[in-house]
């Protein structure tokens, strides 16, 4: 299997020139499928805090990258939305942002903020022993006990080094979104309706903003925040 991607083949979401060079790294399987863009593109292309894999190989085996308090194990190792990137030596944290062009970008954050992340509720289902399994848009799961009241759609906020649950946003009229693909990505509003729409259809949400505009999108678009992240995108 090749270890390289053509670069004008790329999603969207990755922060990479396409005609600069034909080819540039390819993701391992991992997190956030193929929309997730290798941790080496981030040091390398992004921060500009390696030249080569060979240095960015180096930083990992040091200790001096973090991915959601983890070491990743591979400079190939898949970075999407709301990961949280942090460099301890250089006292440095990032959260994973979409911009205005729906591309990945870099929001600084504190070290506090940085101890924990976002993740939306893409599925809900039943385990072995009763328990419900909450799968977030990253593929990663989290156990709950049955009866919890969590829905699809909804956001948690997971503590990184105990995996625990320390925040919950519902996804309901009134909650604060932001959008993270479509035309509309990187926008942020607070949702006014949610229609419903009958069969296969994508069910579509209006967003109010403070400028009166606002803007219509799917819900898969959308994924609940809290008042945190608009303060980190004014900075």
């Amino acid at each position: 299997m090749t270890r390289h991607q053509k670069r004008l083949s790329v999603p969207k979401s990755w922060p990479v020139e396409r005609k600069t060079a034909t080819w540039t790294v390819k993701a391992d399987a991992g997190p956030h499928g193929e929309a997730g863009v290798p941790l080496l593109i981030v040091l390398r292309d992004v921060l500009g805090y390696v030249d080569s894999r060979k240095e960015a190989n180096y930083a990992l085996n040091e200790g001096g990258v973090y991915v959601n308090g983890d070491v990743p194990s591979s400079v190939e190792r898949p970075i999407g939305m709301f990961d949280i990137l942090a460099f301890p030596e250089r006292e440095e944290f990032y959260r994973v942002f979409p911009d205005e062009g729906g591309r990945l970008a870099l929001t600084p954050v504190d070290a506090d903020a940085a101890g924990s992340r976002l993740g939306k509720i893409a599925r809900k289902t039943q385990v072995t022993g009763g328990d419900i399994q909450l799968t977030l848009h990253d593929g990663a799961n989290v156990r709950v006990d049955a009866g919890t009241e969590y829905a699809t759609g909804d956001s948690l906020v997971v503590d990184n080094e105990t995996k625990d649950i320390v925040a919950h946003f519902v996804y309901e009229e009134g909650a604060l979104v932001t959008a993270v693909a479509g035309s509309h990505a990187g926008e942020i509003g607070t949702i006014e309706d949610i229609t419903v729409t009958p069969g296969s259809g994508d069910n579509v949400v209006t967003v109010s903003q403070d400028d009166d505009e606002g803007f219509e999108t799917v819900e898969e678009y959308v994924v609940v925040i809290d008042e945190n992240f608009t303060e980190e995108a004014d900075e």
